[in-house]
């Protein structure tokens, strides 16, 4: 910035020194023009100074931490596999989320591979960009109250493409529910099915879900979602403790 303000000076000089006998007006005049380029040079470089003076700004979000253990309640959630397993799979997920429907056959072989030591916990989190998510979503909480959960998740999942609301009964018959029950729970349960619904909608925001489905072996997200990756987590889970 002085660099600029000297080239002005010499401007000034050179310009008022290419006249001959400059009058006293023209050099009051070329006086004012230097002083008026030197408080705009000045007013630039304050700006400047401000504006570097400025935290940096995060160019997004923070990386996801797949070393962190999170706490996840897990009371009144389905359970499948060993139920009592030393190792907890935990999947936040949308009934409408093709994602969710490609992680459901990973997750039925490692409960195969592992029937002992691991359990599965479902936890909901429907996605507002889904319409059909929400009703599915309460239409698998209807089927619990059967004792069903499980079988209506399966029959949802399969027919993801055509969740609309006008087919859930037919869904609920082809899980074995008595339709007429579910069709009385879910009309009559819905605000308890909701708050049930929103409350892990914001256990998951608590717990950094960014997407569905996300899921967690024992507190820690899961980065690798392959049969290889998730096994990887599930034998260090399940390997014998250290005495201390």
């Amino acid at each position: 910035m002085r660099q600029i303000a000297l080239a002005a000076a010499a401007l000034w000089l050179a310009t008022a020194g290419a006249a001959c006998g400059p009058s006293s007006k023209d050099v009051a005049e070329l006086r004012s023009k230097q002083d008026e380029i030197l408080a705009k040079l000045a007013s630039i470089e304050d700006t400047q100074k401000k504006i570097l003076a400025q935290p940096a700004r995060a160019a997004g979000p923070p990386g996801e931490d797949f070393d962190k253990v999170y706490t996840i309640a897990l009371e009144g959630s389905p359970v499948r596999g060993d139920a009592g397993g030393a190792v907890t799979i935990v999947e936040f997920s949308d009934f409408q989320c093709p994602f969710c429907a490609r992680a459901a056959p990973l997750i039925t072989e490692l409960l195969k591979k592992y029937p002992k030591g691991v359990k599965f916990v479902y936890k909901q989190f429907p996605l507002p960009m889904h319409p059909s998510a929400r009703a599915a979503a309460e239409a698998s909480l209807a089927a619990q109250e059967q004792g069903k959960f499980w079988e209506m998740h399966d029959v949802l999942i399969q027919n993801q493409p055509s969740l609309d609301a006008a087919k859930l009964d037919d869904y609920a018959k082809q899980a074995g529910l008595d339709v007429k029950r579910f069709r009385s729970d879910l009309d009559k349960n819905k605000a308890a099915y909701d708050k049930r619904i929103d409350a892990e909608v914001k256990l998951g925001n608590d717990v950094d879900v960014r997407g569905t489905p996300t899921l967690y072996i024992d507190g820690k997200k899961v980065r690798i979602r392959t049969v290889e990756g998730m096994s990887a987590m599930i034998d260090a889970g399940l390997a014998p403790k250290p005495a201390s």
